[in-house]
């Protein structure tokens, strides 16, 4: 494996940071029109604001819905070769810091899922373990494994099975036995019973929403591919990688339409629900990836350009913070919208949310923009790495 060496203050670094921060931005917004996944359409509503309403959440979601997550999980990774890189350059194995680390953040990711059940802190924390193995692997064992996860092979021996038992009738996704039972504490007024909710039915109906769909595969992948993008230095802006970036933009496009035109029309094509259940996941996760690579590669070619790398390098102190943004998030938009704090769900559709969501994002990129004049790092970012540096030597 290749020890090439980041400097870390450099300004290529800076589109990661704004590429992060944008993914922070797009997850808020669709958690906000989400209610933070208290679902509840007001009836009251004028027929044009249902109208909007149906739009605005159909385009978040064709944005944003899988995507933001796909690249966060990226820069997860890439993250992660920064860290190891860092420490091999000085002649360190950073494999048991980092399971401290993802130690740390499961903890991170425990407080989160008290506001918000969604939480995948916890979920990196678990998976990210996939990452010490391979750390030494070659670029290509890393990349096919990596391809191997992606194509979900799970659903494709769920979907053979399928095939060849033509009687067969899988049981109902477990995660809808969870998150029925979600209404047992979702109208309560206590914060207590949302906390204890959350650990013990919402954290539960998450995760196996996540196995459902794809991605316990999915995610290992998207981490191994954000460590080959370190190792190749993609984020380094140089004639080589603006070429690479180019052909990423053009391949995922060729490669999302097709996909997506076939998720759309599946059902007319498949008409037994077991298969077409099956293919639908499969089909989705690849369709997500895709449009993350279409998001990625446009990202990092406009943040090249001089006039639009002044507005979106406004991201940077966001994404800097973006854990203490994703846990800030979970405990002010809970309070907004949950009924043990002002209980907007009940008043509020997609496009009331998407201003609320706006309003918080503004208040928070204003609130890191402010901080990082005075600090090197986020309140929560600073604490995790005193944390994970911690040391009972003398």
């Amino acid at each position: 494996m290749p020890n090439n060496s980041f400097n870390l203050k450099a300004p290529r670094i800076e589109v990661v940071d704004a590429l992060r921060g944008f993914a922070i931005m797009s997850i808020m917004l669709l958690h906000n029109i989400e209610h933070f996944d208290y679902y509840f359409f007001p009836e009251f509503f004028p027929d044009w604001l249902k109208a909007l309403d149906k739009i605005i959440w159909d385009t978040l979601f064709f944005l944003f819905g899988g995507k933001s997550y796909a690249i966060f999980a990226l820069l997860f990774g890439f993250s992660f070769y920064i860290q190891n890189n860092n420490q091999e350059q000085k002649g360190k194995d950073f494999r048991v810091r980092f399971f401290w680390r993802l130690i740390l953040l499961f903890g991170f990711g425990f407080v989160n899922t008290l506001f918000y059940e969604g939480d995948i802190l916890m979920f990196y924390a678990v998976l990210g373990l996939t990452l010490i193995p391979v750390v030494n692997w070659s670029n290509k064992a890393v990349f096919s494994l990596a391809v191997f996860l992606m194509l979900q092979p799970l659903e494709w021996t769920k979907y053979v099975y399928i095939l060849f038992h033509p009687d067969y009738i899988p049981a109902p996704n477990t995660s809808d036995f969870y998150f029925g039972k979600m209404g047992l504490y979702l109208n309560s007024n206590s914060f207590i019973d949302y906390a204890i909710g959350n650990l013990q039915i919402g954290k539960m109906a998450a995760m196996f929403w996540s196995w459902e769909n794809g991605r316990f595969f999915q995610a290992p992948a998207l981490f191994m591919l954000g460590m080959l993008v370190g190792r190749k230095q993609l984020f380094v802006i140089n004639t080589a990688t603006s070429r690479f970036w180019k052909k990423a933009f053009l391949y995922s496009i060729l490669l999302f339409v097709p996909l997506f035109i076939l998720r759309t029309h599946l059902p007319d094509i498949i008409s037994r629900k077991a298969e077409l259940d099956r293919l639908y996941v499969i089909i989705t996760s690849w369709s997500n990836v895709a449009f993350m690579a279409v998001l990625v590669s446009s990202f990092v070619q406009l943040y090249q350009k001089m006039k639009l790398n002044r507005l979106l390098s406004k991201l940077v102190p966001f994404g800097k913070m973006s854990l203490t943004n994703y846990i800030m998030q979970s405990v002010i938009g809970a309070f907004i919208y949950y009924q043990y704090g002002l209980g907007l769900f009940k008043y509020t559709g997609a496009t009331y949310c998407l201003l609320i969501g706006i309003s918080l994002f503004i208040l928070q990129l204003l609130f890191c923009t402010w901080w990082l004049k005075t600090h090197k790092q986020g309140p929560l970012e600073s604490i995790w790495h005193k944390a994970t540096w911690f040391s009972f030597r003398k």
